[in-house]
């Protein structure tokens, strides 16, 4: 792998465009994917926000969910933001009788925690292992989005709300978490104006070539 990895972003639904923009700035080669062959080619994955039910019967429909799938369990690095980390759960609170995710992250999260759109808001976030010298909390958008209400032992918890020295409720929900080589967040860093949360990814799929 060269030092600008092939990172593709799932073009099903969600920020495709915003993703493909922060991964540049943040040194990969950003492509789209929807066929199978373009999903065969990328060192990596991003599974941007939306609807994780609808995301799911997209991914079915365009033959992309079984071969996701598959590659998740051989270790291809995905990072999913808000649905992306739903799909990324081996389990899901509050999921549709007929819910299937890719799974990989030993993780309960709760779909829709922190209430539905109008209950969208903005929080910084403490982030030590996305943060060098000098910077201070992590700007995060949260839409609709969930929370992690369990972690298996193997799960390093990254960003937690209201954590000190953050702006916050102080309630301590688990908000970002790294499995080996899969990244997810409950909110949107390609709409927040932080580049931390992409450039960390790019670190990690730089490491597993």
């Amino acid at each position: 792998m060269t030092s600008s990895p092939t990172i593709g972003v799932l073009a099903l639904q969600g920020d495709v465009r915003e993703h493909v923009a922060a991964l540049a700035a943040a040194g990969a080669r950003p492509v789209t994917v929807r066929r199978t062959t373009e999903l065969a080619a990328v060192d990596a994955l991003v599974l941007p926000g939306g609807e994780s039910t609808t995301i799911e019967k997209l991914l079915k429909a365009f033959g992309l969910y079984v071969p996701l799938r598959d590659r998740i369990a051989a270790g291809l690095p995905v990072y999913g933001s808000c649905a992306g980390m739903i799909l990324l759960a081996d389990r899901v609170a509050g999921a549709t009788a007929d819910q299937e995710g890719l799974g990989g992250i030993d993780m309960t999260v709760r779909r829709n925690a922190f209430g539905r759109q109008v209950d969208s808001f903005e929080e910084d976030l403490v982030v030590p292992a996305l943060s060098g010298p000098g910077e201070g909390p992590l700007h995060a958008v949260f839409i609709r989005a969930p929370w992690v209400e369990r972690v298996g032992a193997d799960v390093e918890v990254l960003a937690r709300t209201g954590a000190p020295g953050a702006s916050g409720t102080g309630d301590g929900k688990i908000v970002a978490v790294r499995h080996g080589r899969l990244l997810a967040t409950a909110f949107h860093p390609e709409i927040g104006g932080d580049g931390r949360v992409h450039r960390y990814f790019v670190g990690m799929v730089r490491d597993a070539a």
